[in-house]
Order: C-alpha cells, then sequence, then structure tokens
C-alpha cells in the first residue's frame, strides 16, 4: 500500500484524499482549515442547490475521516525529495514521510517551489496534476490561478487520486460508486 501525503485541506486535497481513502490507501492531508472556501457561497456546485463553503469543508472532511483518511491540523513548512519518497517538516518540529505528494497550495504554492515546480509564475501539469517530478502532483489553484473553481479542483483531486491508484495497481482504476442495496 502506498503512502500519500497531501498539503492543502481545500477541495481538491480532500477529493484526493476521500478517493485514496476509499480505495484502502494510506492517506494524511496537512493543513490548518483556512481555505478561501470558508469565503465562498456555492451555487455552482453540480448536485447541491447552494451550500456555504465552509458547510462544504465539514461535509468534505468528514467523508475522508470515515473512509479511514487522516487530516492533520498543521502548517508544513518544507518538503524534500528523498531517495524513496518525500519528506514534509512540520511547523514547531516533526516530520513525516510518503511515496506520493499532492501540493494543494493555494495562491502561493511555495513549497512547489521549492522543489523547482514554479517556473515563471506557472506550475505545469498533466490532466492528472502529475508535475514533471515523479510522484508529485499540483491541484486547485496553484496550477490554474486564472481558472480556479471549488468544482474544479475537486475534479482534479479526484484525477490524481486515481492517477496514483492506478500507477500503483498497474491498471487503470475506476471508482465507480455501487447503486443502493435496499
Amino acid at each position: 500500500m502506498a503512502r500519500t501525503i497531501i498539503v492543502g485541506d481545500g477541495p481538491g486535497g480532500l477529493s484526493a484524499a476521500l478517493f485514496l481513502a476509499k480505495n484502502g490507501q494510506e492517506v494524511v492531508v496537512y493543513g490548518q482549515d483556512e481555505t478561501a472556501m470558508h469565503f465562498a457561497l456555492l451555487t455552482n456546485y453540480l448536485g447541491i442547490e447552494q451550500i456555504h463553503g465552509s458547510d462544504l469543508q465539514a461535509i468534505g472532511r468528514s467523508q475522508v475521516e470515515s473512509f479511514g483518511g487522516t487530516l492533520r491540523h498543521a502548517r508544513v513548512v518544507e518538503v524534500t525529495q528523498t531517495s524513496d519518497g518525500f519528506r514534509v517538516e512540520l511547523e514547531g518540529g516533526g516530520e513525516d514521510e510518503s511515496d506520493y505528494l499532492i501540493l494543494t497550495e493555494g495562491r502561493k504554492p511555495v513549497l512547489a517551489a521549492s522543489l523547482g515546480l514554479n517556473v515563471d509564475g506557472r506550475i505545469e501539469v498533466d490532466r492528472h496534476g502529475r508535475t514533471r517530478l515523479d510522484r508529485v502532483y499540483v491541484l486547485g489553484r496553484s496550477a490554474r490561478p486564472e481558472r480556479s473553481q471549488a468544482i474544479i479542483s475537486a475534479g482534479a483531486g479526484a484525477a490524481a487520486a486515481l492517477d496514483i491508484l492506478s500507477l500503483e495497481a498497474g491498471k487503470d482504476v475506476r471508482d465507480w460508486d455501487s447503486p443502493p442495496k435496499d
């Protein structure tokens, strides 16, 4: 089983965490629940007539935890690539390691820049959010600063998670929900 660290707990990070945890992967999300979503009123999120961003965040956080994902209230201050993955250092001390790294840093992708990914104000990613660094993904506003939106970020998180699941399985993975059992 692969271990993924996600830095950022907005819609992209939580969506990636949900898909990974739901499929039995070990996932830890680092964030401080200070996302811009707390200032949003969503009226264009498919399937939901209207919801305050804080409420969407609370639901997303609960879903991640219900599938075994871990949410840690901490700020990551440094990321380094190791011989077999990644190490994150936390403000105030402490560190963690993973096989995969997903960065959803918002408008100021400092950690992505420290890995050499931010070139001329842009972070190049493919359709799965994958960067030129093996097993590093960048999602949300960091990757699409001019076209950032909650549902786009959540979709990017799902795409990154499915890519990781597919890489780990050695074949394409689909995450279809099953119909109700009643």
